[in-house]
C-alpha cells in the first residue's frame, strides 16, 4: 500500500499472527472495494432477455466453483467454511459475536476483507498475481469466532472438521505454499503435487499425438506396479464412467502407451458443478433470440457433458457469427494464465448488455482496421490472408465468474478459429469506469505535474489502449502452419524472414498450437505483442480521431498512454519473485519487458529514477519526455513488434524465449537496479480493487436485479443470496470432490477422515 498506516497495520497484523511480517501475503483492511453498476443496461432488456441473461447468470456461477478446485487443495474447504458461517449469521449479526470473543473491530474487518477476498479470487490464493493471502488477524482468535459461531452451534461436528481441514493451510506461508506453481515452485491443483514441469512436457506431447487439448483437463501422476510413471489425464464433464452414446469422446477413453509411460484418459473431473451449468444453459436456450445462439447453448451443453473441446470450439464458432447481440455471453474453461505450464483453462463465465455509445466507436475502429493493420511493422505475408471483421462492442457486466474480472477480452482462444473464422472483441464498460477510479493520494511514482493529467486522461487513454490491444493487438499476425496432409499456408520460396533474410526455416505442425509450443511463456509474450501494438498504433491521427480525441487533447491521451504503461512496468515488479526468478503474472510481466525496450531506447525517452518520499521512506519517479515518443520510442517499438511477430509466426520457440526471456530478466544491474525497486514497490504497492457483482432472481416469471453495497460485507452478502436455495448441497458436493482427490497433495491427506 502506498499509505504508511495501512502497510504498518497489515505488518502488525502479521506479526501479531506469527507470520513473517510481510504485507505482501495480506489483503489490507482499507482496499477498495466497488460495486459494477448495470442497473440502467439491464432495465433496457425485454423481459425475454432478462430470462436468457438470469439463466446464463445462473450457469456461470455454478460454472465459477469449479476455481476452487483449479486453484488449492484447502480452497474448498474455505468456501465451504465461510459460506457456512456466513449463512447462519450475516456479517453484521458476526460481528457482534466475534467482539464477543475478544476481536478488535480492527481484526473483525480483517476477517471480512479475507472472506471477501476469497470468495473475488474463488480461492485464497491473488488472481492478480498468483500469490497467497492469509486472515490478518490471530490464527487462535479466528478459531474461537468459528468454533463458536451459530453455525458450529448447528453443525459442530461438520465446522469443527472443516476448521480442522483448512484451518493450518489458510494461515501457512511455508514458502511452497506462498505462490502457484508446479513442483518445488509452488502449489497448484491442475496437476498432482508430485508433478514436474517435465511431467507437464510430456503430458502435452502426449496430448498433442492425440489431438486432445489440455483446456479442460488436469493432470495425476502415480506409479505402476512395475514402477514406471503413470498419468491419469482428466476432462471435466458431466459424464464420467457411465456408457454413453458413441461421441467423439468416447474412442479417446482409454489406456496409452507413450515414451515408456502409462497414460489414461479419463473424464468426470466437476461433474456435479458441471451438471448445474447444463441445466441452466439448456434453461437459456428457450430464452435465446435466434437459431445462432441455441446452435451455440446446444454446443456447449455437449462440451460440458462430454468433456469434448472440439464441441466448445462449434460452439464458439456459431458464438463469433451471432454479431453484436443484446445480451453477449461466453462460458468454458478459457484463460490459461493460472496454469504453471500454461495450457490448462480456467473456468469463467461471463454475461453481460451492450452499451450503445461506446460501441459505435468501436464500431469505427473495426471500419479502419484493414486500413490500420498495414501500419504494423511486419511484412504483409506476416499478417492473416483475410482480415476476418469482428464485432467489437463495450459491454456493461452483469456477471463474470471465475477468479477476476478483465477490462477488455479477445476471445475465443482456439488458434485454428482465430485464424479462419475470426474472433470476437469485448470492451467491460463498468468495468473500466472501476478502473479508472483513481485517487491522487494513492497515485504513486509520478511527478507532481503529470499526477492531474494523468487522472483526467487515465480513463480516454485506456479506453483507446484497451481498443487496439483487443482488436489490432490479438487480432493481429499470421502463423505459419503445416497441416496433417503436409500442406503449407504459406508460400515456402517466396516469403522471407525480415529479421535473417533467408526463406522460413520453421512453422507450427499439425497438432501444435501457440500455447503448446511456446507453453510457459506463451501468455505473457502475446500479453506484451498486444500491449506494443496498442502503444505503437495510439500514434496514429486516424486512430484518436475515431474516439473522439484532435490537437493537443490527442497528444495528452498519447503522452499519458505512454506514461501509464511505463509506469506499470515498474509497478510490475510487485509479481516477480526472486527467490524463484519467475514471474506470477502474465500482463505484468509484459509491461515489465515494455518498460526495458523503452528504456533501452535511451535518450532520454523514460527514466526511473529512486528517491525519498516525502515521508523519508525510500521513492522513485517515473519520467517520459513527450518529445522523445515518435523520434525515439517509435522506432524501439517498430524493431521490438516485428522480432516479436516473426518468431511467433515462424514457431521460432528458442528465439522467441531468448528474447522475451533477456527483457523479462530483473537484476540490480545499475542505471535502475529493478531488485533495489522491488523493495520499492513493494512498500508503496496499493491491492488490486475487490468488486462486488449483482445478483438476478426469479420472481414468478419475472427477474430481479438484486444489488449490494461497496463494502467486504456488501460482497459476502452477494454471495450468500447467489447461492440461497442449494448452498448446503454445493458446500457437500466441494468438499465431497475435494476430498476425493486429497490424496494427490500431502497436506490435506492429513486431514481428518469425513471432510478430507
Amino acid at each position: 500500500m502506498g499509505e504508511p498506516e495501512a502497510s504498518e497495520f497489515a505488518m502488525r497484523a502479521a506479526a501479531a499472527a506469527g507470520l513473517m511480517a510481510d504485507a505482501q501475503y495480506i489483503l489490507p483492511n482499507d482496499i477498495g472495494v466497488f460495486s459494477l453498476d448495470c442497473r440502467e443496461a439491464f432495465r433496457l432488456l425485454s423481459p425475454t432477455e432478462r430470462l436468457y441473461a438470469h439463466h446464463l447468470s445462473r450457469a456461470a456461477w455454478y460454472g465459477g466453483l469449479a476455481v476452487l478446485l483449479q486453484t488449492s487443495p484447502e480452497a474448498p474447504y474455505i468456501y465451504a467454511l465461510l459460506s457456512r458461517l456466513f449463512r447462519a449469521q450475516d456479517p453484521d449479526e458476526l460481528r457482534q459475536h466475534a467482539l464477543a470473543e475478544g476481536l478488535t473491530e480492527e481484526e473483525y474487518q480483517a476477517f471480512l476483507v479475507y472472506a471477501a477476498g476469497v470468495y473475488s479470487n474463488m480461492g485464497n490464493y491473488k488472481s492478480f498475481g498468483d500469490t497467497k493471502f492469509v486472515p490478518s488477524l490471530p490464527k487462535e482468535k479466528l478459531e474461537r469466532v468459528i468454533l463458536g459461531s451459530k453455525a458450529a452451534q448447528q453443525h459442530p461436528e461438520e465446522v469443527r472438521s472443516l476448521w480442522q481441514t483448512c484451518g493450518e493451510l489458510m494461515f501457512s506461508l511455508e514458502p511452497r505454499l506462498r505462490h502457484l506453481g508446479l513442483g518445488k515452485e509452488g502449489i497448484t491443483t491442475y496437476f498432482s503435487g508430485d508433478c514436474t514441469m517435465e511431467d507437464a512436457k510430456l503430458a502435452q506431447d502426449f496430448l498433442d499425438s492425440q489431438n486432445l487439448s489440455a483446456y479442460n483437463t488436469r493432470l495425476f501422476k502415480g506409479v505402476s506396479q512395475d514402477g514406471r510413471a503413470c498419468y491419469e489425464v482428466r476432462l471435466a464433464s458431466v459424464l464420467s464412467t457411465e456408457p454413453a452414446l458413441h461421441s467423439e469422446m468416447t474412442s479417446k477413453l482409454k489406456s496409452y502407451e507413450f515414451r515408456g509411460s502409462h497414460f489414461q484418459v479419463t473424464r468426470g473431473d466437476y461433474a456435479p458443478i458441471l451438471q448445474k451449468v447444463v441445466e441452466h444453459l439448456e434453461k437459456a436456450k428457450a430464452y435465446a433470440a435466434n437459431s445462432r445462439q441455441e446452435q451455440m447453448l446446444a454446443h456447449y451443453i455437449e462440451s460440458f457433458t462430454q468433456g469434448s473441446i472440439e464441441a466448445h470450439k462449434r460452439g464458439s464458432r456459431f458464438w463469433i457469427q451471432d454479431k453484436g447481440p443484446i445480451v453477449e455471453s461466453y462460458i468454458g474453461f478459457i484463460e490459461s494464465y493460472r496454469d504453471p505450464f500454461g495450457s490448462r483453462g480456467e473456468f469463467e463465465g461471463f454475461v453481460a448488455m451492450v452499451n450503445k455509445a461506446m460501441s459505435a466507436k468501436f464500431e469505427c475502429l473495426v471500419a479502419s482496421a484493414e486500413q490500420l493493420l498495414k501500419e504494423l511493422p511486419w511484412p504483409p505475408a506476416f499478417e492473416k490472408d483475410k482480415f476476418l471483421t469482428p464485432d467489437f462492442t463495450s459491454l456493461d457486466v452483469l456477471t463474470f465468474s471465475g477468479s477476476g474480472i478483465p477490462a477488455g477480452i479477445n476471445i475465443p482462444n482456439y488458434d485454428d478459429l482465430r485464424q479462419t473464422d475470426g474472433f470476437k472483441n469485448v470492451s467491460l464498460g463498468n468495468v473500466l469506469a472501476v478502473a479508472y477510479a483513481t485517487q491522487r493520494e494513492k497515485l504513486t511514482f509520478l511527478e507532481e505535474e503529470d499526477k492531474d493529467l494523468y487522472i483526467r486522461w487515465k480513463g480516454p487513454s485506456f479506453d483507446v489502449q484497451v481498443g487496439l490491444h483487443e482488436l489490432l493487438g490479438h487480432g493481429s499476425g499470421k502463423l505459419f502452419v503445416q497441416d496433417e496432409k503436409g500442406a503449407f499456408n504459406f508460400d515456402q520460396e517466396a516469403v522471407i524472414n525480415p529479421e535473417t533474410g533467408e526463406q522460413i526455416q520453421s512453422w507450427y505442425r499439425s497438432g501444435e498450437t501457440w500455447d503448446s509450443k511456446f507453453s510457459t511463456i506463451a501468455s505473457s509474450y502475446e500479453e506484451c505483442r498486444a500491449e506494443s501494438v496498442g502503444l505503437y498504433l495510439c500514434l496514429d491521427p486516424q486512430v484518436l480521431e475515431i474516439f473522439g480525441f484532435e490537437g493537443a487533447d490527442a497528444e495528452d491521451v498519447i503522452y499519458v498512454n505512454w506514461l501509464n504503461m511505463a509506469r506499470a512496468g515498474l509497478l510490475a515488479l510487485e509479481f516477480y519473485t526472486p527467490e524463484a526468478s519467475s514471474w506470477r503474472q502474465a500482463h505484468m510481466q509484459a509491461r515489465f519487458v515494455i518498460l526495458r525496450v523503452l528504456l533501452e531506447a535511451g535518450e532520454g525517452l523514460v527514466t526511473v529514477t529512486p528517491t525519498t518520499g516525502a515521508d523519508g521512506r525510500p521513492d522513485a519517479r517515473v519520467r517520459l519526455d513527450r518529445n522523445k515518443i515518435r523520434p525515439v520510442g517509435k522506432p524501439a517499438l517498430e524493431r521490438f513488434l516485428r522480432k516479436l511477430q516473426v518468431l511467433k509466426s515462424t514457431g521460432d520457440v528458442a528465439g522467441g524465449r531468448a528474447l522475451y526471456e533477456g527483457y523479462a530478466a530483473v537484476t540490480d544491474a545499475p542505471p535502475e537496479c529493478f531488485l533495489t525497486l522491488r523493495d520499492t514497490v513493494l512498500l508503496r504497492k496499493e491491492s488490486r480493487k475487490l468488486i462486488v457483482q449483482p445478483n438476478t432472481r426469479l420472481e414468478g416469471s419475472e427477474v430481479q436485479l438484486l444489488e449490494y453495497e461497496a463494502s467486504a460485507a456488501g460482497l459476502i452478502r452477494s454471495f450468500s443470496e447467489r447461492f440461497s436455495e442449494d448452498g448446503p448441497e454445493l458446500e457437500e458436493v466441494l468438499t465431497q470432490l475435494a476430498t476425493a482427490d486429497a490424496r494427490f497433495w500431502k497436506s490435506p491427506s492429513e486431514a481428518p477422515s469425513g471432510q478430507a
